[in-house]
């Protein structure tokens, strides 16, 4: 979201989408959505119609995520708006060794814009892409290649693949569970560093900006700074005779 004209247009989407499946009783759907949008999404929440609504990646602790707004409860809402292609190396002994950036820019070069296309995982030179429905049988038939490996793709018809994070487990002490001191903790800063990403926008917990240092974190929070990474707040352990607070976080690598 780089311009204020841009929010706009998608506050006003967000707001149609709403009353469509309000006034018509049928459900429907944005592209996947970044933390930001997610973000705007939730500071407009109470302006809109009382429609149950959703947010989905196609697994669990997805970070892009399409919303969905329920006019129709009947129906099973993501059960056919988002597929999950495996990419495979036709020969994993001579493969690149393909991380993200590999698989998500030989997605983007078939033409592909961003919104269409939810979290990829990787895997032991695998990658596990979410995208619209409508778009996986393109990606499937064009992609044969990422980087210099040759490859083929498959649709996963069950659930989302097994595919568990890795995370460093990271402890240090504050005075208290602020956002800022347990950012600084995390990505080993100093908090008047801190500040300034927090100020300029660039923190999320659950999705949500965040724009106050002094927002005190819950057990099993995820925060995501942009730039810097992601982590998971386990809380507190215990305390020190200084009254100082050991913490737990869980970092993504």
């Amino acid at each position: 979201m780089n311009s204020e004209k841009e929010e706009q247009l998608l506050r006003k989407r967000i707001s149609e989408l709403a009353r469509t499946a309000d006034n018509k009783g049928i459900n429907t759907f944005t592209d996947f959505f970044n933390l930001n949008e997610q973000s705007i999404f939730f500071s407009m929440k109470n302006e809109l119609p009382n429609v149950n609504y959703d947010l989905f990646g196609g697994y669990e602790d997805a970070e892009r995520k399409v919303l969905c707004f329920y006019g129709d409860d009947s129906v099973k809402a993501f059960c056919d708006y988002i597929a999950c292609i495996r990419i495979l190396p036709l020969n994993k002994k001579f493969s690149d060794d393909l991380n993200h950036r590999d698989f998500l820019g030989a997605i983007l070069n078939l033409g592909i814009d961003r919104s269409k296309i939810g979290d990829i995982l990787v895997k032991e030179k695998e990658g596990y892409v979410f995208c619209e429905t409508v778009i996986s049988k393109f990606i499937m038939d064009s992609l044969d290649k990422v980087k210099h490996t040759n490859i083929r793709c498959e649709l996963v018809s069950n659930d989302a693949p097994d595919i568990k994070p890795n995370f460093i487990e990271i402890s240090g002490t504050v005075s208290s569970a602020r956002l800022d001191s347990i950012i600084a903790v995390a990505f080993h800063s100093s908090r008047s560093s801190i500040l300034g990403l927090i100020a300029g926008g660039k923190v999320f917990v659950d999705g949500r900006q965040i724009e106050s240092n002094s927002y005190m974190l819950k057990e099993n929070e995820t925060i995501s700074v942009r730039g810097y990474g992601k982590f998971i707040y386990k809380g507190i352990q215990n305390q020190s005779k200084k009254g100082r607070f050991y913490v737990t976080i869980l970092k993504y690598i």
